[in-house]
């Protein structure tokens, strides 16, 4: 490719990104999603976080493992319960923190 074809995939790439990302903006409240996309679209954030937690959680050293030697499963299981049973997230952070660096030097 040159240069200029470069740039243009470039700045075509950047236009479609805008346009599809401000549609709902510039369309403003004359686009009203029905009332089942809207109550989909509430969890979409509760989906996004899992499909980028989860994969991680269950990778150790570039191998899915699923078992008491994964660090990651440990600790994340561990924050998942205390979060369920008190709320508190920042404890839950600590939590699951510490577990991971306990779990990380010991096993």
């Amino acid at each position: 490719m040159s240069t200029w074809e470069i740039w243009l995939a470039i700045v075509a790439m950047m236009v479609v990104t805008i346009l599809l990302r401000a549609g709902f903006l510039l369309a403003g409240e004359r686009v009203v999603l029905p009332a089942r996309v809207q109550r989909a679209l509430r969890y979409a954030p509760a989906a996004a976080l899992a499909a980028i937690v989860v994969p991680d959680t269950l990778l150790w050293h570039d191998r899915f493992m699923f078992s008491i030697g994964n660090p990651q499963l440990i600790s994340g299981v561990f924050a998942i319960a205390w979060y369920a049973w008190r709320r508190k997230m920042l404890e839950m952070i600590l939590l699951g923190m510490t577990v991971f660096t306990v779990a990380r030097l010991y096993l």
